[in-house]
This record gives C-alpha cells, structure tokens and sequence, in this order.
C-alpha cells in the first residue's frame, strides 16, 4: 500500500503520519483487501473542506473528513492503476480544525480523532457507507475494532 500525504495546513502532522499509515493498513487488512493500492491523504482547514463538501456533496458547510473511492465494488469492473501496478482505491480529505475540536469536545487526543477519521474514511473506500442505521452500526463497529487491533483507545 502507498499512502500519499498533502498537508495543505501550516498545522505540523509529521508525528501522526505512521499512526494513519497504520489504520490504513489495518483497514485494509480487517477486510481482507489484500491487492496492492495507492490512497491519498489530504489535510486541509475548515473553509477548505468546506468548499470541497459544497461543491462535490452540495452541502454548504464544512465536515471533519470526506471520501472519495475510486471503486464501485460492483462485478467485472476493472479497477484504474497507477504506474506502480496499484489499485488507485481513492481519497480521504481531513480537516485538521474539526479534528481538533472535536478531538477536545470527546476527551480524547488528536491522535485517536484523526485514526478514527481515517479508519471511518478507508471504510468508505472499502465500499461501506451509513445511510441506514444497521450500515451505521456495522460501520461503527468495525471502525473500532480496527482501531482496537491497533491498540489507539479514546483515553
């Protein structure tokens, strides 16, 4: 797997980049998607990913982080591949100030919002999605589990 890494913030990540590599691998392996692929991981600021979710989800306000997969997961589709031979599966986008926030407003570290974050946005491009409340549930509870193999707690 490659993780591509944008921080388009002045907010310094460097010692969180191993963490989310980790939860990307983690998802990755918690469902059994053993191909090689290519994720890209942007770090943006609120009016950044607000601009980003009004114009792509048509929602006029910013969010904590938005995925974009690649694949449909549906039968015969042919995935597109980067020069390296892997799976392009798709973007995650992070906003580092609701990261933030949100990490103070739950009583837990940066760290475990931005795994979380990650862990919730690698299932989105694994194909789940939390429109019903039993996707919710599924969704939320793999995204602990994942987080548990990892060790990374809400204290």
């Amino acid at each position: 797997m490659t993780l591509l890494t944008d921080n388009r913030t002045d907010c310094d990540i460097s010692e969180f980049i191993n963490t989310l590599e980790a939860v990307a691998r983690e998802s990755l392996a918690f469902e059994g998607f053993d191909d090689k692929c290519e994720i890209s991981l942007s770090i943006v600021n609120n009016r950044e990913i607000h601009s980003i979710n009004k114009q792509f989800r048509h929602i006029d306000r910013e969010t904590d982080v938005l995925s974009f997969p690649q694949l449909t997961f549906e039968k015969g589709e042919v995935p597109e591949k980067n020069e390296k031979g892997e799976i392009i599966l798709g973007d995650i986008i992070i906003s580092i100030e609701k990261a933030k926030s949100q990490a103070e407003e739950y009583g837990h570290s940066l760290k475990r919002e931005l795994a979380f974050l990650t862990a919730h946005s690698m299932l989105h491009l694994l194909g789940y999605d939390h429109m019903t409340d039993g996707e919710a549930k599924v969704m939320f509870e793999k995204q602990e589990k994942i987080l548990s193999n990892l060790g990374i707690t809400r204290g």
